[in-house]
């Protein structure tokens, strides 16, 4: 009987401050008392869950080169790298907690922070080079950061289940949901059926994805964060409803991410999935979560100020980035009567390119003779 009350005052309520009032309120003035705390612990446990994504990244490189210098078992099969795989859950599993303590406008940019502490770490671990690019681009991002992160919005709300209906069945939310996916079956359209394979549409086709992933996400992490210190809010169905959206979102980004990283070189899909990320995050925590409601116009333009710059760093440092040379080969067991497995590399731009094979052709087609 007790569900059902709880299942009929969250259908009864009608605003944020009714479905707030529902909740306990010992737990929500514990928060609401110590907001700056808690919004410096959602930024904390992100810092620190970007730089051991950095960190994983650095290791799991250096796992693939030494495979590849040695010769020796795949990756896959290396402790080295399995510990990489660790260390990123681990942090994504940081990131995932700081949605419920801190703003997902927040949050979102201050994933910069992996990208600077990617390129201090290669250098130190990878014997990588400093290029005076990485130093601008590093000194910008640390500036943007600092920047958004004193202008951003302090305010934390409580994320209940309540709380979650009013904002889904919101007309705003709704308009903007609508546009998104009119939006989405445009690109994808002219991605499948028009085979216009540009980077801007694909990442476009992430970004649209992502800011459902923000949305979802910050919606879980809230709601089990408010189980653990409050009212339990696991036995609401919208519980369940976000799980499956962030879920299926996460699914489709990282598939759309993966062909992007196929198609175009990692210099060019880092810097613009990082700007294309944050952006669909802030519209998504502005118009879902209301997260600049009653925030200063000093304030929203500083904080827009703090993320070009951040932008603008990621940029020079993914720029010109050095670039993994991919060489043609011929399989000689595609050769007529040969069954070695080795690969000969020749000079692609050389006139001798391709000589072997024409060679061992005209080599059989004699003997036929």
């Amino acid at each position: 009987m007790s569900l059902l009350n709880d299942t009929d005052n969250m259908a009864n309520s009608s605003s944020p401050d009714a479905a707030l009032n529902m909740t306990s309120p010992q737990a929500h003035g514990e928060i609401l008392e110590n907001p700056l705390r808690t919004y410096l612990l959602g930024i904390i446990i992100s810092i620190c869950g970007n730089i051991l994504i950095s960190i994983s990244l650095n290791i799991q490189k250096y796992a693939h080169i030494r495979q590849t210098q040695r010769g020796s078992k795949p990756y896959y099969r290396s402790v080295v790298w399995w510990c990489g795989v660790a260390l990123m859950g681990v942090g994504e599993l940081g990131n995932f907690t700081a949605y419920g303590f801190a703003p997902a406008s927040l949050i979102a940019p201050l994933g910069c922070v992996s990208v600077i502490a990617s390129v201090f770490i290669s250098v130190v671990f990878l014997q990588e080079k400093m290029r005076v690019s990485d130093i601008v681009g590093g000194s910008l991002a640390i500036t943007g950061t600092y920047v958004l992160v004193t202008f951003a919005p302090h305010t934390t709300t409580p994320i209940t289940a309540q709380l979650i209906q009013y904002y889904v069945v919101s007309w705003y939310f709704l308009l903007y949901l609508f546009l998104e996916v009119i939006v989405f079956c445009i690109l994808l359209y002219v991605y499948k059926r028009k085979n216009v394979k540009h980077i801007v549409i694909v990442m476009l086709l992430v970004a649209l994805l992502a800011s459902q992933t923000v949305i979802s996400v910050k919606a879980v992490s809230g709601m089990i964060t408010e189980s653990i210190t409050g009212q339990l809010q696991l036995i609401y169905s919208i519980f369940y409803v976000m799980l499956v959206i962030m879920i299926a979102s996460c699914a489709f980004q990282i598939k759309f991410l993966n062909q992007a990283m196929k198609m175009f070189d990692a210099t060019e899909v880092v810097p613009i999935n990082f700007v294309f990320f944050t952006a669909s995050a802030i519209v998504a925590g502005i118009v879902f979560y209301q997260e600049f409601e009653g925030l200063a116009l000093l304030n929203i333009l500083m904080f827009l100020f703090g993320c070009l710059l951040s932008f603008l760093g990621v940029f020079l440092i993914a720029r010109n980035r050095p670039k993994i040379k991919k060489q043609d080969f011929i399989a000689m067991e595609k050769i007529p009567r040969r069954r070695h497995t080795d690969h000969v590399q020749p000079e692609a731009k050389t006139q001798t390119y391709g000589s072997l094979a024409a060679r061992l052709m005209c080599s059989r087609t004699h003997d036929d003779l």
